[in-house]
């Protein structure tokens, strides 16, 4: 009897419910050790606080209290972080899967900090400190922010003009067998050549550089858009378009009302997929020629050997394409939220 209770009581718990039961410790030392890993992060950065401030530099090395406070930020946010987690169930799991990372990285970057300010075991112009890296990225701010609005703008026209002629041709290639015949084969055979292999030529073709890395950039978010919804549009069961005609669904309703809405989770795997690409081609495609942009930033200040600024230039492009893949996460997980009902 007792069995057949637990077993009707657990069929009606939801997914959130297992997991939060998965996730409960088993023990008193397990959860006071669950509660300390969130304090991790403060340990590992204040740590790197006073390793910072007090371990002696090397001679002829210089510091200031840039990155001090720097860490100092994090430490105090941290201390927030661990606090917060202690009194709301929600934060603490949250917190608790993300706190050895962010612990790592403060390790890491002690490490780096002691092998480069503290001891020249890595040595300049090649490997400055992070303080250094700092002071050079604040004092080339205009500059930087000039280059990422470029960066930026070029990306997302690419983007744009890929995503749109992607899905488009997925769409009426998989709904249709006729119009797929005739794309089907071009995709196939310039999709296998790696988007940057093309660089060289569309340069030169180009009537301008910026509009030769556009269409680069297009071009690699194309193949992954157009891959994506044409799977999306074929794994759709027929099933659904029999019913939706049955109700008296028109050719554009089964598009708009059947299609669009099956197809959408491997559009947004496409649309994250096709960003990947881009950044990537819109990095290369500076480099090679763009006169603008982070890519040109950072190959400029390498030939000029001021490796603190490229470095700087490093991390805002770091910086820059996670917020984009953030945001693209965030509105694939907005948008398919009906997945989870």
């Amino acid at each position: 009897m007792a069995e057949e209770i637990n077993e009707e009581w657990l069929s009606q718990l939801s997914e959130a419910d297992l997991k939060d039961l998965e996730a409960k410790p088993k023990s008193q030392a397990e959860k006071a050790w669950n509660r300390l890993v969130c304090f991790f992060p403060v340990l590992a950065s204040l740590l790197h606080l006073l390793e910072y401030l007090y371990v002696p530099n090397h001679p002829g090395n210089a510091n200031t209290y840039l990155y001090a406070g720097f860490i100092g930020i994090f430490l105090a946010y941290f201390l927030v972080r661990g606090i917060w987690a202690q009194v709301s169930d929600d934060q603490f799991r949250r917190w608790r899967r993300a706190a050895p990372f962010q612990s790592l990285i403060f390790i890491l970057l002690m490490i780096y900090d002691l092998l480069t300010l503290k001891t020249a075991t890595l040595l300049l112009p090649y490997f400055p400190w992070a303080d250094k890296i700092l002071n050079a990225m604040i004092a080339d701010a205009a500059f930087l922010a000039e280059s990422a609005s470029a960066s930026i703008s070029l990306l997302f026209q690419g983007f744009i003009i890929g995503a749109v002629l992607g899905i488009v041709t997925g769409v009426f290639s998989g709904y249709n067998k006729k119009i797929n015949y005739w794309i089907s084969p071009f995709v196939t055979v310039i999709g296998s050549i790696p988007t940057t292999t093309w660089i060289p030529i569309v340069m030169v073709l180009a009537a301008s550089l910026q509009k030769g890395a556009m269409f680069i950039i297009a071009l690699g978010v194309f193949f992954s858009l157009h891959n994506a919804t044409f799977s999306g549009v074929n794994q759709i069961d027929k099933a659904y378009y029999s019913v939706a005609k049955t109700l008296g669904a028109s050719q554009r309703q089964l598009i708009s009302s059947v299609t669009v809405p099956a197809m959408l989770p491997t559009v947004f795997s496409g649309l994250i997929q096709g960003m990947s690409t881009a950044c990537t081609s819109l990095i290369v495609a500076e480099m090679m020629g763009v006169e603008s942009g982070l890519g040109f930033y950072i190959t400029w200040q390498k030939n000029w050997a001021e490796y603190d600024k490229m470095y700087a230039g490093i991390i805002v492009i770091c910086v820059l394409f996670l917020a984009v893949h953030f945001i693209l996460n965030w509105l694939s997980d907005r948008t398919l939220k009906w997945k989870e009902d």
